[in-house]
């Protein structure tokens, strides 16, 4: 017979993933659905994205984490997926932005997060379904002081997966199956086979989000704007970050403190050289050069290391301008 087999959210986990599929005997013309976040917090993203892509007779409902993915919202995790994935992440994201936001057969409705009752899928708001943030905002003003799934009552049975129900799945009823069983942080990966409504679940080899984020680290924060950022932006991050248990991702940040405090200190330097091509230059040639306005200034005696402060805000604008009056500074560090 052909099953109908529900995955509860992967999040990256593709060993546990291939794992569960044996578990459950999955055969070719079962058909696979996943309840959505493919991505994000573990090890293996482009593996479980690649395996649902490959494989005929599957489905994966749009979760949250891939919509944030397709609206450019980032989080930490969502600048991992993208290292992780490399130069595939843009046709990746391509591929996500065709995800349908549920699942509907003559056994069961699928949703990543939740919906209204009462409202068929597909007049639901697609911020319910996936479960964003204005999205829980908008259940939590409709069921004050209850779930959404209290409140259902139709016959066909829904599953979802987004919030962590514990290690065992959330079942009420046989109508109600939360299948979020918290594979990423260590704990399982759970399947639901249909129509036989039977719970498979494997235990997930690792804490994989806290071992992700300590692993991509430091190439997430060699990813962030330093250059734009302004003096006080720049102190606060490497002050935050610095806290961080690897030895390595704290000397690279000594290192970003040590360089910021180097461009800092140029500005004297940058205000003498400043005057110097002021008093060496015409007034057609100061026109035309690339630090005009900081050389006229100069010229009329009105810049010195605090008007320089005032405008050379981030490592990028002192940079730019040291270049401008053919001064070389150091660059970040890779």
């Amino acid at each position: 017979m052909r099953r109908t087999v529900i995955i509860g959210d992967i999040h990256g986990c593709f060993d546990e993933l291939l794992e569960l599929l044996r578990e459950v005997d999955l055969h070719p013309d079962d058909l696979l659905v996943s309840v959505g976040d493919l991505v994000d917090r573990g090890p293996s993203p482009g593996e479980v994205v690649d395996f649902f892509r490959r494989r005929p007779n599957s489905v994966v409902v749009m979760g949250n984490h891939e919509r944030k993915h397709v609206r450019g919202i980032f989080s930490y995790a969502q600048e991992i997926t993208r290292l992780q994935l490399g130069d595939r992440y843009t046709e990746m994201v391509d591929w996500m932005r065709t995800l349908p936001y549920h699942f509907e057969n003559e056994h069961v409705r699928v949703v990543h997060a939740a919906m209204v009752p009462g409202v068929p899928p597909a007049e639901q708001k697609h911020e319910i379904l996936c479960g964003s943030t204005s999205g829980e905002r908008q259940l939590a003003a409709l069921f004050p002081d209850g779930h959404w799934y209290d409140h259902y009552t139709d016959p066909k049975p829904v599953v979802f997966g987004h919030h962590v129900t514990g290690r065992q799945p959330m079942i009420r009823d046989q109508r109600i199956f939360g299948l979020d069983t918290g594979a990423c942080h260590g704990w399982n990966l759970t399947a639901l086979c249909v129509p036989g409504f039977t719970i498979h679940s494997v235990k997930a080899h690792a804490d994989h989000w806290t071992i992700t984020k300590r692993r991509w680290q430091l190439p997430v924060l060699k990813t962030r704007p330093w250059r734009d950022h302004t003096w006080p932006e720049l102190a606060e991050a490497v002050a935050r970050f610095s806290t961080s248990p690897d030895p390595a991702t704290r000397e690279w940040l000594e290192t970003v403190a040590n360089w910021a405090a180097e461009l800092r200190a140029s500005l004297p330097a940058l205000a003498a050289a400043a005057h110097r091509l002021a008093g060496d230059l015409t007034a057609d040639e100061l026109r035309h050069h690339p630090a005009a306005r900081y050389l006229f200034q100069a010229r009329n005696g009105r810049l010195d290391q605090a008007s320089l402060a005032r405008r050379c805000t981030t490592p990028a604008r002192t940079l730019d301008l040291s270049a401008a009056l053919g001064l070389t500074l150091p660059d970040l560090p890779p």
